[in-house]
């Protein structure tokens, strides 16, 4: 390691702090430029400190092999992973090929991973060594970048090194970087006087001109300058890899045969572990290769090491064809059990069509599309095109990848793949890939709706499939068209979707099943829906399909299931930041937004409403920005800022409309109500309520009139107009809204209160409001109760009044909604409502800490205060902590009785009058 003392000093300090808290390196250097020595110096350093080393290296031949560097990184700690919970040993054990199962989700196996590594930790620190990292298959460079994101706080380091000028699936954003620079002229200098002694004038310097520094050179270079080789002397135009290779391969052609083919199944293997070579071929054939110091074999891991990765490029190149695809067969006949490395080396061994081996091909791109990894998809399928026996099964194949590639949101290749496939004749499953991939594609671009559903119903109608259910390309086709329909928004688009749904035999699938009655027209298909609903969420945690829950979650939008979803929309969410498919992504976070807004988590909202944007435009989605326009729209509405909520509707509208995205150009209505409604224009808010579902009406194919139920009936009573308000609330029992989720018993109770001035319908809102299942609702019970205390004061009811006012002004407080927050108060102080604070009271406590002490006193948690307060559960802890000694008391069971002894005269005192005190 000459001229290295700066780098290893670096590497002590790297394992000291490994030690105390983990911590990652990214290493980045040119090829030769000593990044593998350096990485072996560490390596053994960390042995002689007592840290476990575990080490791989990324593969240029198993780049596109799922998984393929995790099965080398962790082999070692196979008996580790037995002791797993199952579902992370499953997730594990299925995904590194170690035994059958469905494909575990990115997520888990991430979670698996860093759980195994940090495991293992406990008994000793452990080092992860990754060389060629521009050579790591896309899930493995997923789990790698999860674990090296995570490491912080466990005794676990990470060192991944790459060639500069490079890409790779890892995603270096965040992680520390160091560049490996060539020697400089003096270390160059004593590493050839070092090395070669009896070098001596012209030749001397020749090295050190051509080798500039770089180790790999300086060593290698050497023995070809002294010898017959001169014609290296003129070669400056050459890159230096190239050179090295060149070298390399001079001393491979000398190897035996036996010693040859063995080099070069190890490089195709991709592992290096000499028990899994062992079972491939007769490794007493390696004694050259090690003599010579061109391979090594770590007699405590078991693994063969490569001297540099350019040899194993120079094996490959002096190869003959012959030979390389009895090695891939070998290897391809040793995975009986792994279906993509199998098909992938089956693959490599093909030179021309091969319908067998296209059709493995084809089915590992399912079970790698299960999981995820869109692109590994494409990869498997454009193979299996390339070998297909006839022009139909190759344009099936390309459309296909088109397809995949356009909904993942791969516009450019989609265009290509699909352009390829259209050249071809194409069958039925194949015509509708590739009128499913035309339809996104139009969508996504400048074409309307209109156009792209008549294309793809056209394809569906006229395809040769025979309506079975169990088509996959005609069930992924009638998803996409209804899609198309929901954004179309008219009955007519609806029409020509449920005709064809009903020629599907014996029925739709499932999912499609659900989503065609809980999506179109909830209120009038809805219902029936719920029990099918129920089944396919109970199934979300154990779900390996990531398409199944993207769309389990589509089908509980309106139906008001979202929150049953959220942990399986959050696995969608950090599945697509480790790299996963953003088209699942962006829904997922549609999902979470919407119901973060109606549950009041509305910072939570926004901040993913932006990330999405971004991912958005990032991934090519744009067709779907409109959604996160909305969520911006609706949040900055219940906030008050109307101005914003108006610019961002709007700026939806003048996208949708030239578009015919007519269910977008509606939904952008609700923004305007809330809006209006802020701003106390109630006629404003009336006739936006209107637009999409006139008064009376809950118009068939316009979902969203659910949403904006209540707004319409309020913006109706302020503005005289009563008659209206009370047709509404007769559409809605009528329709039996309420039967569809606790949210929309809440609005159709909240609407008979206001409109039927009957005891009874007081008394039935009195009993919603006090279900559990009402408060999760945080925005609509709040301005259901503000909306009900009004009614109320009129009505000389000023104690119940102020009951309602008090709760609803702690949910507008918790949200920031400050129009709604305002009116709450002011209608508290109409109601004769005083707070009297005591001095001592005051004294004692702040007002944050009187706000914890009032809620933690009506039996919140210290969870639910945080959510309330938008606090870590830890803060309001600690608040407590201080509280109870200032008050006097030692537990949280005396905070009742403790508050109301410093506010002794309020009327109906209570945890949320006290909290009133703040203002």
């Amino acid at each position: 390691m000459v001229g290295r003392e700066v780098e290893l000093g670096r590497i002590r300090r790297f394992l000291q702090s490994v030690r105390h808290d983990g911590d990652v390196r990214m290493v980045r250097g040119e090829p030769g430029v000593g990044k593998s020595a350096l990485l072996s110096a560490a390596a053994d350093m960390a042995e002689a400190a007592g840290l476990r080393v575990l080490r791989s290296s990324g593969s240029e031949f198993e780049v596109d092999v799922s998984y393929s560097l995790l099965n080398q990184l962790l082999l070692p700690l196979y008996t580790a992973m037995q002791r797993l919970p199952p579902t992370l040993r499953d997730a594990l054990t299925v995904a590194l090929g170690f035994g059958p199962g469905p494909a575990p989700a990115p997520l888990l196996v991430c979670n698996a991973a860093l759980s195994l590594v940090t495991t293992v930790s406990r008994k000793a620190p452990v080092l992860l060594i990754v060389d060629d990292v521009q050579w790591v298959d896309r899930p493995s460079a997923v789990v790698l970048g999860f674990i090296a994101r995570r490491v912080q706080g466990s005794p676990v380091g990470v060192i991944a090194a790459s060639r500069t000028g490079t890409e790779s699936f890892l995603d270096r954003r965040g992680l520390f970087e160091v560049t490996v620079e060539p020697l400089s002229t003096e270390a160059a200098e004593r590493l050839v006087d070092v090395r070669f002694p009896t070098m001596r004038g012209r030749a001397r310097q020749r090295l050190l001109d051509l080798a500039q520094g770089n180790p790999l050179a300086l060593v290698e270079l050497a023995d070809t300058l002294a010898g017959p080789a001169q014609h290296l002397e003129s070669s400056d135009v050459v890159p230096l890899s190239d050179r090295l290779q060149t070298i390399f391969a001079h001393r491979i052609v000398g190897l035996p045969d036996p010693t040859r083919l063995l080099l070069l199944l190890a490089t195709f293997e991709g592992s290096g572990d000499v028990r899994t070579l062992r079972g491939m071929t007769d490794l007493t054939h390696l004694a050259p290769a090690e003599r010579t110091q061109l391979v090594r074999v770590d007699d405590a891991t078991g693994r063969m090491v490569f001297r540099h990765p350019l040899l194993q490029s120079a094996i490959v190149a002096t190869s003959t064809h012959e030979e390389r695809r009895r090695v891939h067969l070998a290897i391809a006949e040793a995975l009986p059990g792994d279906l993509e490395r199998r098909s992938w080396h089956l693959a490599a061994a093909t030179a021309g069509p091969d319908e067998a081996v296209a059709a493995q091909l084809e089915h590992a791109s399912h079970r790698v599309m299960q999981r995820g990894d869109a692109l590994a998809a494409i990869a498997a399928l454009m193979r299996a095109a390339e070998l297909s026996d006839t022009a139909e099964d190759t344009a099936r194949r390309l459309a296909q990848a088109a397809y995949i590639g356009a909904e993942a949101g791969g516009s450019g290749d989609a265009t290509t793949l699909l352009a390829r496939s259209r050249e071809m004749s194409v069958d039925a499953a194949g015509a509708l890939h590739a009128a499913g991939a035309a339809a996104l594609l139009m969508i996504n671009g400048d074409g309307d709706v209109h156009t792209a559903h008549r294309l793809l119903a056209g394809a569906i109608e006229t395809g040769e499939h025979g309506w079975r259910t169990d088509d996959p390309a005609l069930d992924e086709a009638m998803h996409t068209l209804l899609l198309l329909s929901w954004y179309a928004g008219s009955p007519d688009h609806w029409a020509t979707f449920h005709r064809l749904l009903a020629r599907l035999e014996p029925g739709p699938s499932d999912i499609l099943s659900v989503m065609s009655r809980t999506f179109p027209d909830p209120v009038r298909t809805g219902r029936s829906a719920l029990p099918d609903l129920e089944a396919l969420i109970a199934t979300l945690p154990e779900e390996a399909d990531l398409t199944r829950v993207m769309r389990i979650g589509t089908a509980s939008v309106y139906l008001d299931r979202l929150g049953e979803n959220r942990e399986s929309s959050w696995r969608l969410v950090r599945q697509g930041r480790e790299g996963g498919a953003p088209r699942r992504q962006l829904s997922a976070m549609m999902h979470l937004c919407l119901d973060d807004f109606l549950t009041g988590r509305w910072a939570e909202s926004e901040a993913l409403a932006a990330e999405a944007q971004q991912v958005c435009g990032d991934s090519g989605l744009t067709f779907l920005t409109w959604y996160f326009l909305y969520t911006r729209a609706i949040v900055a509405a219940g906030r008050g800022q109307s101005g914003e909520a108006f610019e961002l509707a709007d700026e939806i509208t003048r996208w949708a409309l030239p578009r015919g995205v007519a269910g977008a150009a509606a939904i952008a209505h609700h923004p305007r109500v809330l809006a209006a409604a802020a701003s106390a224009d109630f006629e404003s808010a009336y006739q936006h309520a209107i637009a999409s579902s006139p008064a009376g009406t809950l118009a068939p194919y316009v979902p969203n009139c659910t949403w904006v139920m209540f707004d319409l009936v309020e913006a109706a009573l302020r503005t005289g107009r009563a008659g209206e308000a009370r047709a509404h609330a007769e559409a809605m029992r009528a329709a039996d809204v309420a039967a569809l989720s606790a949210r929309m018993r809440l609005i159709q109770h909240g609407v008979d209160a206001l409109v039927l001035d009957s005891h009874e319908a007081a008394e039935r809102l009195e009993r919603t409001l006090g279900d559990p299942a009402s408060e999760r609702w945080l925005f609509e019970s709040s301005r259901i109760r503000l909306a009900f205390a009004e009614k109320l004061r009129r009505d000389r009811k000023a104690s119940a009044a102020r009951t309602h006012l008090l709760t609803a002004r702690r949910g507008f407080a918790a949200m920031g909604a400050e129009p709604w927050l305002a009116r709450a108060t002011a209608e508290l102080r109409a109601t004769g409502y005083r707070p009297a604070v005591t001095g001592q009271a005051t004294a004692v406590l702040t007002g944050q800490e009187l706000e914890i002490a009032a809620l933690a006193a009506g039996g919140l948690t210290n969870k639910q205060i945080a959510e309330r307060l938008y606090l870590s559960h830890r803060t309001v802890g600690a608040h407590l902590y201080r509280i109870f000694p200032k008050l006097g008391i030692t537990a949280r069971a005396g905070l009742r009785d403790a508050l109301s002894a410093h506010f002794p005269e309020q009327p109906d005192s209570s945890s949320e009058s006290i909290s009133l005190a703040m203002t």
